[in-house]
C-alpha cells in the first residue's frame, strides 16, 4: 500500500511539473466529434492433419471456415476530453477478453454483459502533450494486436498470445515532442478487467524514442520487458521487430524474438513474413506443462487491400524442440503446416 501511495504521488508531482512548463495554445478549440468504427472478420483453417490440431496461439485456431470477431467501436473527442468504448463478439472477441467473466464469490455468475467489453476508458487533456487516461485499455506491450486489420499477419506470435491482451487502471501520457513520448500506469493484474480480484496492483511504463519503445510491467510474482520497433529500409521495405522476456514466480518464465519484414509491391498487395523463435522454461505452459521448450515459426502472408476489405492468405510453419502437436489421434509430431485465408473488413 505504501508503494502505491508512493507511486502516486511521483505520478501528481510529474504531472504538476509538466503542466507549469506548459502554454495553453490560443488557438480556437476543435468541434467536438462522434465517431463509430470497427471490422468484422472471418477465415477459413487447414493444417494438414488427421486431427484438426493448430499452434498454441490466439485467434485463427479454429479448422474447417470458421468465425474471427466483429468488433464496434463508439469514440468521442471533445476539446479536452473524450471516451472510447470497444466491445466484440465471436471466437476472437472471447478469447480476448476472456479475463472478464465476472463471479461473486459464491460462484454464480453475474454481470456477463462485460465479457463482450474489449476497452471501455475516459481520458482528459491535462495541458498540451499530457494526457491522463482512467478504465480498460489494450495492452501497451508487444508488436501484434486484437484488431486483425491493424496486424499483417493472421495468425498471431507466441509472444503476443502468452503476453498481456489488456489492462484496467490509470495511466499518464507524455508527449515530450514529436519523438520522444513517456506513459506510467497504476493497474490491476493483467487481464482482470472489472476490478481488481487478487488484490495485487500492477506496474507499467513505456519510453518511446523516435518510433522505439522500450515497455515494461510488473506485478506479484510477474516481470516483463519488452522492445517493439521498425524501421524503413526504403519506400518499399519495412522491417519490424519485436524482443520481450518475462519471469514468473518458480523460475518459470518465456522469451523471445521475431522479425516482420514487409513488401509493398503496389496500392493494393504487400507481402510479409512473421519470424519468431519462442522459449519456455519451468513448464510455463505455452509449449508444454513440463521442463524447458522452445518453438521456431516461419509466418508468410499475402494482403491484397481493396477500398476497406482485405483478404490475407497465409502459410505457416512451427518447428518444436519436442513433439507437442496431435496431428492424429496416435501419433505426436514437432512440426506442424497450416494454411489460412482470411477476409477482413474495416468500416
Amino acid at each position: 500500500m505504501k508503494n502505491t501511495f508512493n507511486l502516486i504521488l511521483v505520478c501528481q508531482l510529474i504531472a504538476t511539473t509538466w503542466l507549469q512548463g506548459q502554454e495553453t495554445p490560443d488557438s480556437a478549440p476543435e468541434t467536438p466529434s462522434l465517431k463509430f468504427n470497427g471490422t468484422v472478420d472471418t477465415y477459413f483453417r487447414s493444417s494438414f492433419t488427421e486431427d484438426p490440431t493448430s499452434p498454441g496461439t490466439s485467434f485463427a485456431d479454429l479448422n474447417g471456415f470458421s468465425l474471427g470477431m466483429a468488433n464496434f467501436i463508439v469514440s468521442y473527442e471533445g476539446e479536452k476530453s473524450g471516451f472510447v468504448a470497444d466491445v466484440v463478439f465471436g471466437p476472437r472477441g472471447s478469447n480476448a477478453v476472456f479475463g472478464s467473466v465476472r463471479e461473486s464469490f459464491d460462484g454464480l455468475g453475474y454481470g456477463f454483459s462485460s465479457e463482450i467489453i474489449n476497452q471501455l476508458y475516459v481520458y482528459y487533456n491535462l495541458a498540451e502533450g499530457v494526457t491522463v487516461t482512467l478504465g480498460n485499455f489494450n495492452t501497451f506491450l508487444g508488436y501484434e494486436v486484437i484488431s486483425p486489420a491493424a496486424n499483417f499477419n493472421y495468425s498471431t506470435s507466441y509472444m503476443f498470445s502468452y503476453g498481456p491482451f489488456s489492462h484496467t487502471g490509470l495511466k499518464l501520457d507524455f508527449a515530450i515532442s514529436d519523438d520522444v513520448s513517456l506513459m506510467v500506469a497504476l493497474m490491476n493484474q493483467t487481464d482482470e478487467t472489472e476490478a481488481n480480484y487478487s488484490r495485487y496492483t500492477a506496474f507499467g511504463a513505456q519510453l518511446g524514442l523516435y518510433g522505439q519503445y522500450i515497455n515494461f510491467l510488473g506485478g506479484d510474482g510477474y516481470a516483463q520487458i519488452d522492445f517493439t520497433g521498425g524501421f524503413d529500409l526504403s519506400e518499399e521495405l519495412f522491417l519490424g521487430i519485436n524482443a520481450t522476456s518475462a519471469s514468473l514466480e518458480g523460475d518459470q518464465g518465456f522469451s523471445g524474438i521475431a522479425l516482420y519484414p514487409q513488401l509493398t509491391t503496389n496500392d493494393n498487395f504487400a507481402i510479409g513474413v512473421r519470424g519468431e523463435f519462442f522459449s519456455e522454461t519451468s513448464g510455463f505452459g505455452a509449449l508444454t506443462d513440463e521442463g524447458d521448450a522452445d518453438n521456431f515459426s516461419f509466418t508468410i502472408t499475402g494482403s491484397y487491400t481493396t477500398g476497406d476489405f482485405i483478404l490475407k492468405p497465409e502459410f505457416r510453419i512451427d518447428s518444436a524442440s519436442s513433439e507437442i502437436f496431435a496431428i492424429s489421434p496416435s501419433e505426436m509430431s514437432d512440426r506442424l503446416s497450416s494454411f489460412v485465408i482470411a477476409a477482413i473488413y474495416s468500416f
